[in-house]
């Protein structure tokens, strides 16, 4: 039997009643319910905001055609399910709709040069935020803010308006969830200000881990490793040029998000010129870690989560990502990738960040090790206690099973040996 406590165990008593208060207005007919009905949220945004063109909907509307049957037959969500699958869809809406009007009313934002980016690919769980978060320590090097990619397109307040509203609204946004469910904080410690993936992105064509990782939705799921995901890299271009052009910080950008993996081609027709960093981890540990992180976002919002389920879907995901993965890889000009392994930098990141650094021929300068060595201290202080606790068998796996799915998987010869540091 499984040692995970039940969905239920996590909604503070405060909360149930609020869904429950929620619930009665929508019956009564006197709040707008938090359904998924694609033209009232439309309707909605377009009245919110005043504005009327979401731009070319060609792929949106066929990822959305997909995702709102899936979220209301497979993923069973509760009451506070259906209020943040309808508000992220709003958003989403209501930002498409703002940043359609920035594109017409400064069409410089089209001519914005995105500098080759270092990105890096791997596995949920196998380092990549904290080889994300060092690296953008660099000052030469810029990445997105949580806030940033939570919200990629700037409101209208932001630019009347001294701190960003965006900001306010992140760091709500993550004391409710984490207030629903702390664990959450100890499986990915994070911040508004803080360096994080660019899944919001993603979202803005409603692709990406951040929709699947929340709801059990395998029908989507499949539908987007099948499908032509072209337009939503094009789309997140265009995005990271807007955040260019509103910053002015025009800096290579360090990308990462496991869902890369499964789009590297896609990514890489966007970024020819890229540096590509691998990461690397046990395939037992990266699945048992992936399925924790995917089943406690999952219990927010639904009651009825199986966490044998999530096991077996992380573990195919993974399987099915690094195989994504290996077919691109041999198109990648050898100069232009590396391997690094988890161990490695668990045991000594400088040694890791140099040989990243060496192999890209970058100048790895006084300042920045100074400010990688700042983040580090940071990191310990202000998340002593986030030490993320899972099994494989919590998932309904073994490690016999997981190895074997990986078997005819060879590490990479090109990983350093991880030596603990003097």
């Amino acid at each position: 039997m499984s040692s995970l406590p039940p969905a239920t165990h996590f909604r503070p008593f405060p909360l149930n009643g609020l869904m429950r208060g929620l619930e009665r207005l929508w019956d009564r007919g006197l709040q707008p319910p938090a359904d998924l009905c694609w033209e009232r949220i439309v309707t909605r945004a377009m009245r919110e905001t005043g504005l009327s063109d979401l731009g070319d909907t060609r792929f949106l509307d066929s990822q959305r055609d997909v995702l709102l049957p899936a979220l209301r037959h497979e993923a069973r969500l509760n009451t506070l399910g259906r209020v943040i699958a309808h508000g992220s869809l709003l958003k989403i809406v209501k930002e498409r709709l703002w940043a359609e009007q920035l594109f017409r009313q400064h069409p410089e934002i089209a001519q914005e040069e995105i500098a080759p980016p270092l990105i890096i690919v791997g596995p949920m769980r196998s380092g990549t935020t904290r080889l994300q978060r060092l690296i953008a320590s660099d000052p030469g090097f810029s990445a997105f803010r949580l806030y940033e990619s939570t919200c990629p397109v700037p409101w209208p307040k932001c630019f009347t308006q001294v701190a960003d509203p965006r900001i306010s609204r992140t760091r709500f946004g993550l004391r409710i969830l984490t207030w629903i469910n702390p664990r959450n904080a100890e499986v990915h410690p994070t911040g508004p200000l803080e360096v994080d993936e660019e899944l919001g992105l993603l979202e803005h064509s409603l692709h990406g881990a951040l929709i699947e990782a929340q709801r059990a939705i395998p029908s989507f799921a499949r539908h987007c490793e099948t499908a032509d995901m072209g337009p939503a890299y094009a789309r997140m271009k265009q995005l990271m040029k807007l955040r260019q052009w509103f910053t002015g910080d025009r800096r290579p950008l360090v990308l990462k998000t496991p869902q890369y993996m499964a789009d590297l081609d896609q990514l890489l027709l966007q970024f020819p010129q890229a540096r590509v960093v691998f990461t690397h981890r046990d395939p037992v540990s990266v699945v048992a870690s992936s399925a924790s992180l995917a089943w406690n976002q999952m219990v927010v919002q639904s009651d009825h989560v199986d966490p044998h389920w999530v096991g077996r879907e992380w573990l195919w995901k993974t399987r099915h990502r690094m195989d994504r993965t290996a077919a691109v890889r041999p198109k990648i000009a050898p100069e232009r990738q590396i391997d690094i392994g988890f161990e490695e930098v668990n045991a000594n990141w400088p040694q890791a960040i140099q040989r990243i650094y060496s192999h890209f021929g970058l100048e790895l300068s006084p300042s920045a090790r100074a400010a990688m060595r700042a983040y580090v201290a940071r990191a310990a202080r202000e998340h002593p206690f986030a030490h993320h606790r899972y099994t494989l068998e919590d998932f309904g796996l073994t490690r016999a099973q997981v190895e074997a799915t990986f078997a005819d998987i060879a590490p990479p010869p090109a990983l350093a040996p991880a030596r603990v540091a003097a």
